[in-house]
């Protein structure tokens, strides 16, 4: 007779948890007691309430719902506690859980990290990686303590970071390799197969929540810099420039129709490294082939961009409506 499916409770919130939470509660050998995820908040310009992603895929597969305003509130925890979890399994929950939480189940908790850790410790483990331009990443999956993904690892898969990736496109193929190796690790964690490591003393990293001034463009960095910080900051909060402001000769208005009282906002969604020289962010090329920028040490050129109000374009199709000429200067 097979032994009885391990008692869960999930815990998670962002996009990132979604494909654990179907993993597992697909998986026969778990039963998903419940589901604990962060309350619905207000989005958008009505400001209507909106529930987290976790809670969607949920109530999709038919799941118990919890959405306690703090997780260490007592009234939560006996709740929790009723529920009697084998484990807790923890996925971008997005609040530091308290001690009483993490030794309420018999085995635990244990959680799924984006990074290797001791690396990127933190809120944003896979933009940092790639605007660090590390070559990889990966899982970690670690048995929960009280500190900042500081618990002892019980397993680890690693992924290149390829020339292609931007955070989405990593996110997602984490965000699987996380869920195949959450369902892999359990069950041996359980029937103590795996016996959890201290993490190195020597070799952690933090990775800071991303603000939005982090996708300013620093014209000053080496090439490869900015073009590992665009594609980490894609698609939030986007590396963006100002083009600066061009005078009109005589106080008549450009030809080429740009906006002259101000700097211009832009958007920069693709670019790449390429030779040139030049002073920091200042225009050497507008083509066919793109927008060719200096850099603190090389240049970039432009593939594809998007002016404050407007559409996202090629370039090609941007300077087609909005030209610019080699000395221009972006800031």
């Amino acid at each position: 007779m097979p032994p009885a499916p391990l008692r869960l409770v999930f815990m998670g919130t962002a996009e990132l948890s979604c494909a654990s939470l179907e993993k597992l509660a697909t998986d026969a050998r778990f039963h998903l007691v419940a589901v604990i995820t962060q309350p619905d908040k207000p989005r958008g310009r009505d400001l209507k309430l909106q529930p987290p992603p976790v809670k969607m895929v949920a109530q999709r597969l038919n799941l118990p719902v919890l959405q306690p305003l703090k997780a260490r509130d007592p009234l939560f925890l006996e709740t929790l506690r009723a529920h009697q979890p084998d484990l807790i399994v923890v996925v971008a929950y997005g609040q530091i859980l308290p001690q009483t939480l993490l030794e309420l189940p018999r085995f635990g908790c244990v959680n799924v990290h984006t990074s290797l850790l001791p690396k990127y410790r933190g809120a944003a483990p896979i933009q940092w990686a790639i605007a660090n331009g590390e070559a990889e990443t990966g899982v970690t999956i670690m048995k929960m303590d009280a500190g900042l993904d500081t618990g002892p690892i019980l397993s680890v898969r690693p992924t290149p970071i390829l020339p292609s990736d931007n955070s989405a496109l990593l996110h997602d193929r984490l965000a699987r390799l996380g869920a195949e190796l959450l369902a892999e690790t359990i069950p041996d964690f359980v029937a103590g197969r795996i016996s959890p490591q201290p993490q190195p003393a020597a070799g952690h990293t933090y990775a800071a929540k991303i603000k939005k001034e982090d996708g300013k463009i620093d014209w000053h960095r080496p090439a490869r810099e900015v073009w590992n910080r665009a594609r980490a900051f894609n698609p939030w909060p986007g590396a963006f420039t100002y083009l600066a402001s061009r005078e009109p000769q005589g106080g008549a208005p450009t030809s080429h129709g740009a906006i002259v009282n101000k700097p211009v906002l832009l958007k920069i969604w693709q670019l790449e490294v390429v030779a040139g020289q030049g002073t920091p962010g200042e225009i050497l090329a507008a083509d066919q082939r793109g927008i060719v920028v200096a850099c603190g040490e090389s240049a970039v050129l432009i593939l594809e961009l998007q002016r404050e109000g407007g559409r996202r374009l090629p370039a090609k199709a941007f300077l087609a409506g909005h030209p610019l000429q080699p000395g221009d200067r972006f800031q």
